[in-house]
């Protein structure tokens, strides 16, 4: 069995931000004319009167100020209100891998040894854009690279299970060094006209080198790694290639997506106290627990780099886990400028704010979500 390190790591950001105010405009407007254009049945009682969103409600829901997307002017058109992004052909690279490959040329830039040392590269993302090929073996084309490549998807926890697999592959001999990819364009499975959830996602790619750790020069010692999954129906998307038979579904009409439109639950949807009441302690008890069976005290890991899906689901679990109030240099928070970007979330944490530790800190990279689903990365500061 070879232990394994995080050798480097990078990130992607898109070039477009959203701001909550720019949102909030856009998504009022949009409310303003349902309600005009549906005056006759809301009076009747037939359809509910939809209730406009404001800065104030975003923030105290969920901490979030801003997002960065791959596509802003389509979000922000109230007639349309979801991004435009144009089918590419075939013999161009897709933008899923586009925004990996940028990623990773920053991981291996920063790892700073031949490419050919990576054996495999693993796509864990939650928003995959077509079944196959799959985004991992283009990356890798792309990229240069030798060895295997696969797709994995285990919604918001996929960084974390993909950290686990390289890891996995390392300890056996399958590969010296692994590079792992998450891009994410979650802009594109999220409801705009959602007042409960259209201010949640953003769009970003991050990218992870495990490498084994008697061959790593700098990083992070990956002292355990643990995934668990507990079905739930609290956050589903149930898009996929058995809807194309619908044609306002596979269009994307207005019609189809209206509150009341059959494909809502096409896009991602979720019941968001109830997600809030059982991960939170399902999440707080498996690093608790993981902790405990690698001999360290959850009290004195100094950052936690979690998924980045609410504030105060964040807060809650860094207190459960630390026994108090953590501070933001412990609990780090991205979300208020990312916004949820599911997989890459604890990754961006991670990438943004881990350079500042010191030889044998301890911290810890844990991801949850959809499934349910959740994975803890047990770290320590190399040398």
């Amino acid at each position: 069995m070879r232990p394994a390190a995080i050798a480097a790591t990078g990130l992607y950001t898109p070039p477009h931000s959203i701001s909550n105010e720019e949102l909030v405009e856009a998504f009022n407007a949009y409310v303003a004319r349902f309600n005009a254009e549906n005056a006759a049945g809301v009076e009747g009682g037939v359809i509910e009167a939809l209730t406009p969103s404001s800065v104030e409600f975003i923030e105290k829901a969920s901490g979030i100020k801003s997002r960065f997307v791959v596509d802003k002017t389509g979000i922000l058109d109230p007639a349309r209100m979801r991004p435009h992004i144009p089918d590419r052909a075939n013999d161009e690279i897709s933008v899923l891998a586009e925004m990996a490959v940028k990623a990773a040329e920053e991981a291996l830039e920063r790892w700073g040894k031949p490419r050919d040392r990576i054996g495999a590269v693993l796509c864990a993302a939650s928003n995959m854009q077509r079944a196959y090929p799959a985004m991992a073996v283009e990356v890798q084309q792309a990229l240069g690279l030798g060895g295997f490549a696969f797709d994995m998807n285990v919604a918001c926890s996929s960084a974390t299970f993909g950290i686990k697999t390289a890891v996995d592959y390392i300890a056996s001999g399958s590969c010296d060094a692994v590079l792992m990819v998450n891009p994410e364009i979650c802009s594109a499975h999220l409801n705009f006209r959602d007042r409960d959830s259209h201010f949640i996602f953003g769009d970003v790619a991050t990218a992870v080198i495990v490498e084994r750790a008697d061959e790593a020069q700098a990083g992070w010692d990956i002292l355990g790694t643990r995934l668990k999954t507990q079905f739930s129906n609290n956050i589903r998307n149930n898009f996929g290639f058995l809807n194309r038979t619908g044609d306002t579904v596979a269009g994307h009409a207005d019609a189809a997506f209206a509150p009341d439109g059959p494909a809502t639950d096409k896009l991602f949807v979720q019941q968001g106290r109830k997600v809030f009441k059982e991960v939170v302690p399902m999440v707080s008890d498996m690093i608790l627990e993981h902790a405990g069976d690698l001999g360290l005290e959850a009290s004195a890991l100094k950052r936690l780099w979690l998924h980045q899906a609410n504030i105060n689901m964040n807060e809650m679990i860094g207190r459960r886990v630390l026994g108090r109030d953590p501070s933001r240099e412990e609990n780090v928070i991205i979300l208020d400028e990312y916004a949820n970007t599911s997989s890459a979330g604890s990754i961006i944490a991670f990438h943004r704010h881990s350079d500042d530790m010191t030889a044998g800190d301890l911290g810890l990279i844990c991801s949850f979500g959809a499934g349910y689903s959740a994975g803890t990365v047990f770290v320590r500061k190399r040398a």
